[in-house]
Formats: structure tokens, C-alpha cells, sequence
């Protein structure tokens, strides 16, 4: 049923004149629905289902997600209300296949401004089947223990009345007297007084005892296997969302009479998570899982990634083999569709519901027929068509004909521009310097000291809201670039001078905002750079932004827009901002590709000579390292010299890389006194444990990866955590398999978060060295390893590699597999740079290396060494052979 259009009601005395926020038609897509419903129910009416099932794949879950303003919201709404009532959507839609029976749809916008969160969801869930007059006794059971754990003294029925979310619920008012009998139902079946005290101290012990005996006073709550484990496990979240399999398991025990298939539909499912930090999309996902016999049908801007194995760890079943409907190219439903821009039906039938007057189309066929071409299908151009014919109508007293509205997506645009008031105007101008923006931000840019214009212009159709993004709005792509392009012709349009005022009034107020968390500072750094850049701005604030931005090696993109001279092809570096952004796009960009190409990219930045003094060490520092990672080593010692001499902000850091570089060559007394000298800003600890591995005392390099990355993390440092525990992951690999088992997918899931190509290769270096020795297919997992230090110019990943299969082909005693493993570490051998690895590949075996090898300079003496690391070939020896059973 379409509902009133209360912004085209209030423009128009006509009371004649009906407007109404009409749904177009999505045929295709209720198809969809009904077709997964069939599948759906027949599956779980099928003799082998079984609700308890915990390892079947699940085939529960249609999915429709496309971008900002197709229609996704208006879909879920209208799924559900036709679900309700058959007539809801008149003909448009067909009603429901009668093969489906009885269904009970619930929808629960899931937007950050919905006042949504996940308790509310299991509530959600527990309210939409009060209907089948039915009660959920496990559900219930457990259900109680938390509220009366996590809400003590505050009666559920006065929650349900006080939050207005609940409202909507029919079932709202008889949900606690429902719950209460399953509680007095309980008491009386396990002869236990009253209801209080079934579900705290001696009543849970008995119930629990009572389930797991299963006596017959509670055995029909008894078949419920999990039942008694929920009860005794902790109230709390995560207890919570496990729950929804005892209501799963409640719905399967509904009489036939009673029954009915459960449909949750999950709007904004975008604004559950981050694509990073997925502890509610965890959550949420668990409940689809354990509620095999529900439907859930999910709208939102992105797909699901669900299938994606990657997940496993951040979400509790990831890959194909849990999900097979919801990979790419599944054909059966439910599965995953996009939801794209109307058909040219969809567009006509649109255009005749929306407006009316005297039950009939306001507009005239050669209207629609032209505003359906002009649209393309877009939405967004409907809406605005609508409002401009509207206006039209009123101004004239009649409706305007083709030949009066015949305008493209820039035209409209521009006379939308035209009709908004001045102060209005000039916040859209202002915003559209912004890939992003906040009331604040917009009334900031556009100079003006109140807020109204702002709040107005967020209210129009063509700028879109994403709470998740850093500040919440922006414009329609398409609205943004036709609105500069009507702007050059309107009468109060901005000069050159104007729009600089408007790029520098939004730089200075961006500043203020990179403040805030990390996301912030990126994005401020971002925009910030892009208008710096496009209004030949000084760039202020942004050089203490650049160096926030390198500090905790977490390299989020930092790309920017084409400049136009990049646009026409011209390369020659024009600005300090543009410098500086491409030195920082190089820098985050290494992290996925290859080394040399950074390194190229910061020798032209350098060689441009527009960065001012104090920035001049940041592409050098990182060319430094560039250099040293593809192999050029005197010119990463030059480079990594020069920082250090600057005394700048970096010269910490570059005073770490020169304790790198003098490891790689085999100074180790030298590494020891420097890396004493370092201090906390320049990971002493780090680089200590760096320097212990080598030596073979695995215990104090360990020791020295977890105080660093402990530090790290107590200063908020993610990006410096994660690589600390790579590091931490390959030392223990050596000497514990087990614990480097832990510290591995520790390492993982830390790196997940940030981007560090070099530790996530170190991870999976750890990986074999830890089965060095053990696992068969070692050689032909670490080629592949090699492959992709390669391709990004980690030279030293390389070496570690191949000093791991030394290690394996030492433990194993087998000459050839040794000889050839030594070969290849040689080949990564420069003068003294890694010779060090392979000596200790000698050492490890207890031979003499060849006397053309240049000879490391231990922290002791080389006897020691030797010792140390017989040592750990003999107890990876003793492991092998447990492990074979020998």
C-alpha cells in the first residue's frame, strides 16, 4: 500500500491533487521471494531436516543489495507488508504461493539511527511468533536468565512498554504473560517452589539436573540437547545469540495447525558493520545458522561475504561450504542479487501512482514516456522529475506538457539548483568540494555561522546518508558533478576566488576534525590533500597529518581524484600537495605492489623539488626502504643516513632501518649497541628481538617481540602490534610449535585489520618454519611463498624462506634436500648481505662453512651459536619423530 508523499502534500493548495510515495513495481524481485519460500519449505518439511543440525550446509538466506537510493528500503517494506496482507500491494504482486502455508514476517531496520541493537533483534524475533499463540519454553527459559542477569529489577513488560520500537509489536503486551507460564509451567513440572527461583541458585542446579536425566516431568523440554548447557553458560551476549537455536528449536514443536515459517528481513545490513571490525554482523550471522527453518531476507548496499573463507575467525562459519547459495554464480535460491535501476514499466507505472488528480495521472503519456527516457531508469531522477513537475503545477495552475519539461539529468539538476533558496545554494556549492560531509563541516565550508541551510539540504532527496562513513552525507555523484556545471551559468554563481575561499574555510575546518580517531584523520588527510592540491592551498595542518598517517604502518588507500593536469596527460609534479600525495599514495600503495615502483614514484617526488624542508624525509625515509627491500643496499644506507643527519620526526625510525641494514650484513655487536640505543620511539624492543633470533636465543627474542608489541598496543599503535606479532609468530616457530600455532593466528588476526605486506609474509614464513621438519609439502608451499615475496620486492622474505627450508632439510638428514636448499639460500647472498643466513644453515648442522662465505660478527662467540641452534634442530628432530610416531 503506498503511502502519502507528505513533502509533494505540503507543496500544493489542490486538494484535489493526491501524491503518494509510490513503490514501483519489483516483480522480479518478489518472484524471488516466492520462489526462495517454496525452496525453502519444502527443504525443512523434508523427512531428514532437522532443526539441530549444526554442520549442514545452510540454504536460509536471500539476499538483495545494490547502491544508495535504488530502492532496497522500499523493497524490504514492501516485502513484509505483503507477506502481512496479500492485498497490500493490489495487483501489482501476485499473493503468496499457497504451497508456502502460514508465514510470519518480521522487519528490523538495522541503521545506526533505527535505535536498533542486537537485543533488540532477539526481542524482535521472540514478539513476531507471539502470534501462533503458541510458547517458546527453551527460548523462554533462557531468555529469562538474561533479562533477570542483565536488566535486574526492570519487569520486561515495562521495558516493551517504555521503548516505542517495540510498538509496532502485536504481541508486545502478552509476551511476559507468556513467558511467566512457561516459568510457573516449569516450577510446578520439577516440583520446585514458585517461579523465582527456577532459573537462579539451587532451582537452575535442580532444572538442569532434571533435563539432563531427563525425568518425565520435563522431558519434553529435555529432547532439546542444548538446553541444560545455555542454561548453566554465562548470560551474557554472546550466550544471547545462541539462544536463537532454542527458538529455532521451539518453532519446529508448533502444532501443525499452528505452524508457520518464520521470514526476518534485515534492512541496512551495511550498518552492522565496517567490513573490518564485524562483531555484530557475528552475531546476527549465528542467529541465521541456528535458525535453519527462518528465512532471512537481507537488504543492503554491499553484498554479503559470507562465502568468502578469509572471514573464518571474524565470522563463526565463512566460506562456500557453510553458505553454497551465497557465492557468485549460484544458481538456486535464495541467493545474492543485486537490485538494479527500473525498467521503463516500473518507470511508467511509477509515474502514474505517484501523482493523481481525481483518481486519474497527472501526467500526460508524452510527459511520462519522455521523463522514463530522460531517467534511464534512475530512481533518483523520478524523484526529482516529480518535485519539479509539481512545482510547475502549482505555479502554472496546470499540468506543464513534454515540450515544457523536457530535460536531462544536468537540466533538471540545474533547475532544482535554481529553485533552492540562496543560503542552500551556497552550502551545496560548498559541499561539493567533499567526497564526504557533516552539517558542520557543510555550514563550516560554506562560511555560514548557523546550521538551518545545512540541515535543509541534507533533507533532499539527492544527498545520500551512510552512518558508517566518517561524516555521514554526500552528494549523488551525478547531482555533484551536473550541479557545478549549472552553477557556472546561475546568477549568484561563484567566481574562481569564491570557490578558494569556500576550498581554504573547508581545509581549516577539516583540520579540526583529523583530530578525532584514525578513520578521521584519514579521511580529513584525504579531502584535505585533494583541495590543497585543486586550489594551490599551503598545506598547514596537513604535514602533521602526513606524519600521523605513516606513524603506525596501517596504510589505508590515500588516493586522490585525477588532477587535471593528470587528466591531460601532463605527469610534471605542480604543487607541495601534490607531492606530498603522491608520495603518500605511494607509500600506502607499496604494501600491494611491487617495491621498485614505490621507489620510483618517491625518487620523481623527491626530484620535483616542491616539498618544503620538513617533509623532504618522508619519501626519503621510504625510499630508503625501498631500497633495501628490492636488494640496493648502499643506496638504502645513504638514504636511511641522511634521515638520521635531518634529526627530524623520522630519525628514530630511520635509525631503526640502519639497525637493519647493519643485521643483514652481519654486525651483530654493532646491531646490539644500537638497538640498545633506540629507545621506545625507535622499538628498541623490536629490533632487540630481531637481533636475538639470529643468535639462536629464541626465549629473549620472543620475549622482546611481546614487550614491543604490548607497548604498541597500550599507545594505541595497531599497525606496529600486528607486525611485532609476526615477528613474535616466526621466533616462537622455532622453539614451540604449539605456542607458534597460537601466536600465528594471533598474528593473523591482527593483521587483518591493517595492511603489511611484509609481516603477512612473515606469518606464513612462520608457518613453515614451525613445520620444518614435520610437514611433507613443505618445499613446494614455501616456492610459493617465494612467488609472492617476489612479486612484491621483499628480498629478505625471500632469504627467510629459504633459510626455513635449510632448517627443514637439516632436521630431516637428508643431503640432497640439503644441497639444494643451501644452493638457493646462496643465490640470495650479496657480498655480506644474509650471509649470515648462510652460515648459520652450516652451523645448524654442524659443519664448517665453505671459506669463500663472508663470516657473521656474533654477539658471542660462534661455538655458542652453533650450540643454540644444534640445539633447536635436535628437539625439531625429537618433534618430527613423535609426530611420525616413530
Amino acid at each position: 500500500m503506498s503511502r502519502s508523499d507528505l513533502r509533494a502534500l505540503f507543496r500544493s493548495n489542490d486538494r484535489e491533487l493526491k501524491a503518494v510515495d509510490y513503490f514501483a513495481d519489483r516483480r522480479d524481485e518478489w518472484a524471488t521471494v516466492v520462489e526462495s519460500l517454496v525452496r525453502h519449505t519444502r527443504r525443512v518439511h523434508e523427512a531428514g531436516f532437522d532443526v539441530e543440525d549444526l554442520e549442514t550446509p545452510r540454504r536460509n538466506v536471500l539476499v538483495f543489495y545494490g547502491v544508495g537510493g535504488i530502492g532496497k528500503s522500499t523493497l524490504s517494506r514492501g516485502v513484509a507488508e505483503h507477506l502481512v496482507d496479500s492485498e497490500a500491494r493490489g495487483a501489482d504482486w501476485p499473493p503468496l504461493d499457497p504451497r508456502v502455508g502460514r508465514v510470519v514476517p518480521v522487519r528490523i531496520d538495522l541503521s545506526r539511527d533505527s535505535g536498533s541493537d542486537f537485543e533488540s533483534l532477539m526481542l524482535a524475533l521472540r514478539l513476531a511468533v507471539v502470534e501462533l499463540g503458541e510458547p517458546m519454553p527453551a527460548f523462554d527459559l533462557a531468555f529469562q536468565r538474561y533479562w533477570e542477569r542483565n536488566h535486574p529489577g526492570e519487569p520486561l513488560e515495562e521495558y516493551l512498554r517504555r521503548r516505542t520500537w517495540f510498538s509496532r509489536f502485536p504481541g508486545s503486551r502478552s509476551l511476559s504473560g507468556q513467558m511467566q507460564s512457561v516459568l510457573s509451567d516449569v516450577a510446578q513440572a520439577a516440583s520446585l517452589p514458585g517461579t523465582a527461583g527456577v532459573l537462579v541458585g539451587k532451582g537452575l542446579r535442580s532444572l538442569v539436573r532434571a533435563l539432563r536425566d531427563r525425568r518425565h516431568q520435563v522431558r519434553s523440554l529435555a529432547e532439546c540437547r542444548r538446553l541444560a548447557d545455555l542454561l548453566e553458560a554465562e548470560p551474557d551476549m554472546e550466550a544471547l545469540s545462541y539462544y536463537s537455536h532454542l527458538l529455532a528449536w521451539d518453532l519446529s514443536r508448533v502444532s501443525a495447525k499452528r505452524r508457520a515459517t518464520l521470514v526476518v528481513l534485515l534492512d541496512t545490513f551495511e550498518d552492522v558493520g565496517d567490513r573490518v571490525h564485524r562483531d555484530l554482523e557475528r552475531l546476527i550471522q549465528r542467529v541465521a545458522w541456528l535458525m535453519p527453518n527462518a528465512l532471512f531476507i537481507i537488504t543492503g548496499r554491499n553484498r554479503l561475504q559470507w562465502d568468502d573463507a578469509e572471514l573464518e575467525g571474524q565470522l563463526d562459519w565463512a566460506g562456500a561450504d557453510f553458505w553454497p547459495l551465497l557465492v557468485g554464480g549460484a544458481v538456486e535460491e535464495p541467493r545474492q542479487h543485486t537490485v538494479g535501476y527500473l525498467s521503463a514499466e516500473d518507470c511508467e507505472r511509477y509515474l502514474c501512482e505517484r501523482l493523481t488528480v481525481a483518481s486519474r495521472p497527472l501526467m500526460d503519456d508524452s510527459a511520462r514516456h519522455l521523463i522514463t527516457a530522460n531517467s534511464h531508469g534512475l530512481p533518483l531522477y523520478l524523484d526529482l522529475a516529480v518535485m519539479r513537475f509539481l512545482d510547475m503545477y502549482r505555479k502554472n495552475g496546470r499540468a506543464p506538457v513534454a515540450s515544457e519539461f523536457n530535460l536531462d539529468f544536468p537540466a533538471l539538476v540545474a533547475r532544482t539548483f535554481r529553485d533552492l533558496t540562496p543560503s542552500v545554494r551556497q552550502v551545496l556549492r560548498a559541499v561539493s568540494l567533499l567526497d564526504s560531509f557533516s552539517v558542520e563541516l557543510a555550514a563550516a565550508g560554506a562560511g555560514l555561522d548557523h546550521d538551518a541551510p545545512a540541515l535543509e539540504l541534507v533533507e533532499r532527496p539527492f544527498v545520500d546518508l551512510d552512518p558508517g562513513a566518517p561524516w555521514p552525507y554526500r552528494l549523488h555523484n551525478l547531482v555533484r558533478d551536473a550541479m557545478r556545471e549549472a552553477d557556472s551559468t546561475s546568477e549568484d554563481r561563484w567566481s574562481p576566488a569564491d570557490w578558494r575561499r569556500a576550498a581554504q574555510r573547508t581545509v581549516d575546518a577539516l583540520e579540526r576534525e583529523a583530530d578525532g580517531d584514525r578513520r578521521r584523520l584519514v579521511a580529513a588527510l584525504r579531502q584535505g590533500l585533494t583541495l590543497a592540491r585543486d586550489y594551490g592551498l599551503e598545506l598547514g595542518w596537513l604535514q602533521d597529518a602526513a606524519f600521523r598517517y605513516v606513524d603506525d604502518f596501517v596504510w589505508e588507500p590515500i588516493e586522490l581524484p585525477a588532477s587535471a593536469a593528470q587528466a591531460s596527460h601532463n605527469a610534471q609534479i605542480g604543487s607541495a600537495a601534490e607531492a606530498l600525495a603522491i608520495a603518500l599514495s605511494a607509500i600506502a600503495r607499496r604494501q600491494r605492489c611491487h617495491r621498485s615502483e614505490t621507489a620510483e614514484q618517491l625518487r620523481e617526488v623527491l626530484a620535483s623539488g616542491q616539498l618544503p624542508e620538513p617533509l623532504l624525509e618522508l619519501p626519503r625515509y621510504f625510499l630508503a626502504e625501498c631500497d633495501r627491500d628490492i636488494g640496493n643496499f648502499a643506496s638504502s644506507l645513504e638514504g636511511m643516513r641522511q634521515v638520521v643527519d635531518a634529526g627530524g620526526r623520522l630519525a628514530p625510525t630511520a635509525a631503526r632501518g640502519l639497525v637493519h641494514l647493519a643485521r643483514r650484513v652481519g654486525q651483530f655487536p654493532q646491531v646490539h649497541a644500537a638497538a640498545e640505543a633506540l629507545g621506545v620511539e625507535g622499538r628498541r624492543d623490536r629490533a632487540l628481538g630481531d637481533l636475538w633470533w639470529t643468535q639462536g636465543n629464541i626465549a629473549l627474542a620472543c620475549s622482546s617481540y611481546a614487550v614491543n608489541r604490548d607497548e604498541a598496543l597500550r599507545l594505541g599503535q595497531q599497525g606496529e602490534a600486528a607486525l611485532s606479532q609476526a615477528c613474535l609468530a616466526f621466533a616462537a616457530a622455532f622453539r614451540d610449535r604449539p605456542r607458534a600455532g597460537e601466536e600465528i593466528t594471533r598474528a593473523q588476526d591482527d593483521l587483518g585489520t591493517v595492511s603489511i605486506r611484509w609481516a603477512e609474509l612473515q606469518t606464513k614464513i612462520a608457518s613453515l618454519v614451525r613445520d620444518a621438519g614435520v610437514s611433507t609439502d613443505l618445499p613446494a608451499r614455501a616456492e610459493a611463498v617465494v612467488e609472492e615475496a617476489r612479486e612484491a620486492g621483499l628480498t629478505s622474505s625471500v632469504a627467510y624462506v629459504r633459510f626455513a627450508v635449510c632448517l627443514h632439510a637439516t632436521v630431516l638428514g637428508e643431503p640432497a634436500l640439503q644441497d639444494e636448499a643451501r644452493e638457493r639460500l646462496h643465490e640470495c647472498v650479496r657480498g655480506e648481505e644474509f650471509a649470515y643466513l648462510a652460515e648459520l644453515s652450516y652451523l645448524m648442522a654442524g659443519e664448517d662453512p665453505p671459506a669463500d662465505l663472508p663470516r657473521a660478527e656474533w654477539v658471542d662467540e660462534r661455538s655458542r651459536v652453533r650450540a643454540r641452534w644444534a640445539a633447536i634442530v635436535d628437539d625439531r628432530r625429537r618433534e618430527a619423530a613423535a609426530h611420525r610416531g616413530d
